[in-house]
């Protein structure tokens, strides 16, 4: 059997800084690394958050896929985040230009969730465990 865990979760970004201003707001962290071509946010021991520029990724992919560009606001996955502060979290992510996508409910799998993109169209869930009233 093979010994594998998850130890990045990369998204593909327009513009690095303005991404990492959002992710930095959102998250109520600094990032652990900002260099040209990634920025890295330390989500647990073993977890990281990175942000890598469309162009920088594209040059990996070259010709063997479209340039993560022509993607943009088709949603392919979503980063699910449970925080302490749901209402809090949710107005910060708006104020800093993330866009509604589904207002914060109680949904049918037991958590209070809303739904938002962040400017490149990555989805982002944000919750709250079991059915926490809003």
């Amino acid at each position: 059997m093979l010994n594998m865990k998850i130890g990045y979760i990369i998204l593909y970004v327009a513009d690095q800084n303005e991404s990492t201003q959002f992710y930095k707001t959102l998250l109520q962290k600094e990032p652990c690394l900002v260099v040209p071509g990634m920025t890295e946010f330390l989500l647990s021991d073993s977890l990281k958050l990175g942000l890598m520029p469309n162009d920088g990724i594209a040059k990996i992919l070259k010709s063997v896929t479209p340039h993560p560009s022509l993607g943009k606001g088709i949603p392919r996955c979503e980063l699910y985040f449970y925080t302490d502060s749901l209402e809090v979290s949710f107005l910060l992510a708006i104020e800093n230009g993330a866009t509604l996508v589904s207002p914060i409910v109680s949904r049918d799998w037991g958590d209070t969730v809303g739904y938002l993109a962040d400017k490149d169209g990555h989805i982002i869930a944000l919750a709250q465990k079991g059915n926490n009233k809003v």
